[in-house]
């Protein structure tokens, strides 16, 4: 369950880190790359979540 958290965090981190280049970057095709980025960690994360909360299958 630690090695979970561990990914979730990170997940996190690395949906901030690119959200705040999206917004920073200057060339629109940048902005957009690291936006959908910043979104697909976030589904990740989500993911991650939710394994946490249903728990040990089998």
């Amino acid at each position: 369950m630690q090695d979970l958290r561990a990914a979730l965090e990170r997940l996190r981190i690395e949906a901030e880190e690119c959200e705040l280049i999206s917004k920073l970057a200057t060339n629109q095709a940048k902005k957009d790359l690291f936006a959908k980025l910043a979104a697909h960690h976030r589904t990740l994360a989500g993911e991650v979540e939710r394994a946490m909360k249903s728990g040990p299958k089998g």
